[in-house]
């Protein structure tokens, strides 16, 4: 230990080293679940320092086992997080057992689910939704570094020079963009990567190059494929799938 190591928060470590959310870190806590140094975390608020031991138990490890992960092939006209207005039906929605792809699950609940990233309203494709605090972090957590891959059709003339731009150059919301990988699919189709997510990114980065966005389609997150999956319907995470 440094004299200027201070003591955190042992939910914030938890969530640091990706062994859980800091809002499951605090459920186990609550549970005696969370060893510090070999001993249960019995109040909330316990700060450690980065050199100590966490560790979950058993016990938590056996919820974090039983937590869902689904990808859910998202059409047009729902929202990927709950519309506070109301107007628009969040994707969550869509989870039931009716719109389940292939094998069914036994006795599953499908509460506590929330989208780990965005696709605005007017997408459709790839979206995560989980139960998982640690697969949330890894999607889109500020250390995320997770590619997402897009087929986006376009209307308008792109040169040489803009499809530079799109690749690196340009800005959004006064902050330079991540290097990105553009190339074009088909005559009026480019194919996207990105390791970010800024809120309707892909067609504000069209529109500063002059091209029009008429649709779009996310087909990867990571190492997970769209696949075959139909629109509107859901499969569940296998356990030997990893983003």
């Amino acid at each position: 230990m440094t004299e200027t190591e201070t003591p955190q928060r042992v939910s914030k470590l938890l969530a640091q080293r990706g062994l859980c959310s800091r809002r499951e870190a605090d459920e186990y806590i609550e549970q005696g679940l969370v060893l510090l140094d070999g001993r249960p975390v019995t109040e909330l608020g316990t700060r450690a320092f980065a050199h100590q031991t966490l560790e979950l138990a058993k016990g938590a490890q056996r919820q974090q086992s039983q937590r869902l992960t689904l990808l859910l092939n998202k059409p047009i006209g729902f929202v990927s997080h709950a519309d506070d207005d109301h107007q628009y039906q969040p994707a969550v929605s869509l989870i039931t057992l009716q719109n389940q792809w292939q094998s069914a699950l036994p006795r599953i609940t499908l509460k506590g689910l929330a989208p780990a990233g965005r696709l605005d309203i007017d997408s459709t494709g790839l979206l995560v939704l989980t139960q998982d605090g640690r697969i949330a972090r890894q999607l889109i957590g500020e250390d995320s570094n997770i590619e997402k891959e897009y087929l986006v059709r376009v209307k308008g003339t792109l040169d040489d020079k803009g499809l530079a731009l799109l690749q690196f150059g340009l800005a959004l919301d006064g902050k330079p963009l991540q290097r990105a990988k553009v190339s074009w699919q088909n005559e009026d189709q480019l194919r996207f990567v990105l390791r970010e997510g800024k809120k309707r990114q892909i067609r504000r980065m069209c529109e500063m190059v002059g091209l029009e966005v008429v649709g779009l389609k996310r087909i990867r997150i990571g190492r997970i494929p769209l696949g075959d999956l139909p629109m509107g319907q859901w499969r569940a995470l296998n356990p030997f799938e990893k983003f």
